[in-house]
Order: C-alpha cells, then structure tokens, then sequence
C-alpha cells in the first residue's frame, strides 16, 4: 500500500473512531459499575430488556472463565493482528467500518481483563435465555455479522460472474 495523504487521513480516522469507541465502552462500564453493582435487574422493556450487573472472567457465554490470561494474550495477539492489517492493506469500505469497530470491542474488554481481572457486562435480554453483555460485545458482534454477510455477498457475487463468464465462452 502508498504511503499518502488519504493512507494516513483514512487510518487516523479509524484510529480516532476506536479511541472513541473504547471510551464509551469504558463510560459505560463504569456507570454499570456505579449503578447496577449490588443491585437487582432495571428492567428498561419488561419482559424484553434491561440491566444486569455482571463479572464475566471468561469469554463469550462465560466459555475458558478460568483462564482470564489466556484470553489475553489471545485477544492482544488478534487486535495487533487486524491492527496491522488496518494499516497497511487496501480493502473494501466494509472493511474499514467493521474492522475498527471490532478492535475497540477486542480493546474495551482487554483492558477490563488486564485492569480488573474481569468483565464488566451489564446488558440483559430478557425474552430469551442469553448471557448478559455489553458495548463492546455489541460491537464485536454486529461488525463480525455485518462482515460475514458482506463476504457471503461477494462469494455470490463472484459466483455469478464465473458462471456468466462461463456461459459467454461455453
């Protein structure tokens, strides 16, 4: 990839936008920790939704709870990662949107685990049975689904093209 003026604006925005992604989650957290700690469910939607305070040593559905290390060292290892790619690769617009977006999940809840020992969640779906989370799991999620639809997209895409391509020469 060029070095240039448009590189490096591209970069520093996504790099500003994961800075400021990080402090809401840590805002939010925070605030979890202020106002729900201690305190039973604020039910926001009865029956659909509210606020929970929760530790979480683990991973996602609470999954490797006892091996908070582990888990980051692994995370560290996948931000650098997309880190570097964010960096020094050209890729689709989709990319630059959803990429940052899971950095600052990824960072928001290292930062929890290697400041606190745990991770503050606090969002509560309450007409199913799910695990409670938070911003930055919100984040993570929804960017990795956008991603995964957009890459469904382009194996179809691509798909249609080659066949095209192989009726116009067949």
């Amino acid at each position: 990839m060029k070095i240039n003026k448009k590189n490096v604006q591209r970069i520093l925005i996504q790099m500003l936008g994961i800075a400021a992604l990080v402090f809401v989650d840590f805002l939010t957290k925070e605030a979890a920790i202020k106002y729900l700690k201690g305190n039973d469910t604020f039910v926001l939607i009865k029956g659909v939704f509210g606020l929970t305070y929760a530790e979480n040593t683990g991973a996602a559905f609470s999954m490797f709870s006892s091996s908070t290390d582990m888990l980051s060292v692994v995370t560290g290892i996948a931000i650098t990662a997309v880190l570097i790619y964010i960096i020094f690769f050209k890729k689709a617009l989709v990319y630059d949107i959803c990429l940052p977006f899971i950095v600052a999940g990824g960072l928001g809840n290292l930062i929890d685990r290697m400041t606190r020992g745990f991770v503050v969640d606090y969002i509560h779906t309450l007409f199913v049975n799910f695990p409670i989370y938070n911003f930055a799991d919100c984040l993570i999620t929804c960017s990795a689904v956008a991603l995964i639809i957009y890459l469904l997209y382009e194996i179809v895409r691509d798909t249609k093209k080659q066949k095209n391509k192989e009726q116009e020469n067949g």
